[in-house]
């Protein structure tokens, strides 16, 4: 399998995971669903799909690459590293559009998808540098995200990012 159709299976398999993560936490409430999935409509706890869907993309490009023995290096770190930069690309497109004309669905996944479709291609460029050797950091690294994530769910700043714009309160609802 080429690196490209592997990033473009990458991008596919993002945005398709995108939409049940989406619904993780409202079908199966509890603490582990509340770190990695968003717990209210934020803008901020709809980071955590953006981030989970890339890096299980990353995680399924993994295990093509070992299945079908293939010779990409730095699947993990080129993962983990676009799933984090995801978040500051989508809220630099994303934002000026929400503030512009509010809320609107097909726009919103149009962003994401081409938020993830700029992931893999960066992606595609990390993997294609020298053998990095940083799979341990990207799984540190992906760790320390989620850590951050879970103390946002659980202690949000009282900032419009992190404000539930359909019943005005931040964090889990209580």
């Amino acid at each position: 399998m080429s690196l490209k159709k592997l990033k473009i299976l990458g991008v596919i398999i993002a945005f398709l995971v995108a939409f049940p993560l989406h619904f993780l936490y409202d079908k199966f409430p509890c603490f582990l669903t509340s770190i990695i999935a968003p717990v209210n409509e934020s803008i901020a706890e709809h980071m955590k799909i953006l981030f989970g869907s890339i890096l299980f993309s990353g995680v399924i490009q993994k295990i093509i690459v070992k299945v079908k023995n293939l010779d990409y290096k730095n699947i993990c770190i080129s993962n983990v590293i676009t799933a984090l930069f995801s978040i500051p690309i989508f809220l630099v497109i994303y934002l000026p559009v929400y503030y512009a004309i509010d809320e609107n669905l097909p726009l919103t996944i149009l962003i994401m998808f081409i938020v993830i479709v700029i992931s893999q291609i960066i992606a595609y460029f990390i993997i294609k540098t020298k053998d990095l050797k940083m799979e341990n950091v990207a799984i540190l690294l992906a760790i320390i995200v989620y850590i951050v994530f879970g103390i946002l769910t659980y202690n949000p700043p009282k900032t419009e990012l992190f404000k539930d714009p359909l019943t005005n309160t931040y964090g889990l609802k209580k």
